[in-house]
């Protein structure tokens, strides 16, 4: 076996339970168990061995964590790309055939045919994190941009901007992956994710955007908290006068992201849903109770990270 590895590209079909692994496009593949222990031994297997070129697995919504960790702590260039290239590259390449052993040998093809850029190690901290959080908003802006003028883009230029595409939603799945690496980097990090995440309707890329954005979170009062993601109402009066009260200032994109994170939360969190029930049968507009449970959410979570405890009991956080 050594040397059998040395400036290999190898290919990873990721699931929950297992890691399918392809040396090479043509190479034997193998299956060994997702978890760190088994993994962590792989690794130290291929350093020993002569360490691949690449290792290329698809995002799978998480489940690849555990190896780019491994992966990356003993060195060895690893990298993640969208399932959906890999996918348009079998079918290019006629290879229609589908089991997981198969799909590890496309993995490690397509490696060899696109160029890869290896996924940068993450350090810990919260600016690393910001700057992510960051990038991958850059990176939608782009995407939706480059979508767009392809609705608009006559044959000459179809190819150039699918191409584009292609490169932002691999670049995004890569940037998904750093975020959710820097943000294990840091214990405080991951304990204040695991707070917010246990609210239902609050995913992992809202936390990270909340711990990014929103440091302050916890520290604060329930006023406070809602002004600095602007959902708190704001007066406009003159005299006599008495305006409707609006929202204003604030982050917006935390307030984005909790806006979206209250859509699922209104199906799912007994207390934000009977509030915002609460609020459509008194008559009040849909969008207007919807900022309303924003609000609502965004003092909960202020006080689950004040108090240092998951979601649990909705009344006992005042919603």
């Amino acid at each position: 076996m050594t040397g059998s590895h040395c400036g290999a590209v190898i290919g990873v079909d990721v699931s929950k339970s297992w890691l399918d692994v392809a040396s090479g496009p043509d190479g034997p593949v193998r299956r060994v168990a997702n978890t760190r222990d088994a993994v962590a031994s792989l690794a130290r297997e291929w350093r020993a061995d002569g360490p691949p070129r690449l290792i290329l697995a698809e995002a799978t919504g998480g489940y690849e964590l555990t190896l780019v960790r491994a992966l990356q702590a003993a060195g060895l260039a690893v990298c993640v790309v969208n399932p959906r290239q890999v996918r348009d590259f079998a079918r290019a390449t006629g290879r229609l055939a589908k089991t997981d052993a198969l799909d590890a040998r496309i993995i490690a093809r397509f490696a060899e045919a696109v160029p890869q850029r290896p996924l940068a190690p993450v350090t810990p901290g919260r600016g690393t994190l910001r700057a992510l959080v960051a990038r991958r908003r850059q990176v939608i802006e782009m995407i939706v941009a480059e979508k767009n003028r392809l609705e608009q883009a006559g044959p000459a230029v179809e190819g150039l901007i699918a191409e584009h595409l292609a490169g932002l939603k691999s670049q995004l799945a890569n940037v998904d992956l750093a975020i959710a690496l820097a943000v294990e980097a840091e214990s405080e990090l991951a304990s204040r994710r695991a707070l917010l995440t246990s609210v239902p309707g609050v995913g992992e890329l809202t936390a990270a955007i909340i711990l990014a954005e929103l440091p302050e979170l916890g520290q604060i009062g329930p006023k406070q908290a809602s002004a600095l993601v602007g959902v708190a109402p704001v007066n406009r009066d003159s005299g006599q006068w008495r305006g409707q009260r609006h929202i204003g200032g604030g982050r917006a994109t935390v307030r984005c992201a909790l806006y979206m994170a209250t859509l699922s939360a209104v199906r799912h969190e007994p207390g934000l849903k009977a509030f915002y029930k609460r609020l459509r049968s008194n008559g009040k507009p849909a969008k207007v109770a919807l900022i309303a449970a924003t609000r609502k959410l965004t003092i909960l979570l202020n006080t689950l990270v004040a108090r240092n405890q998951t979601w649990n009991n909705p009344q006992q956080h005042g919603c």
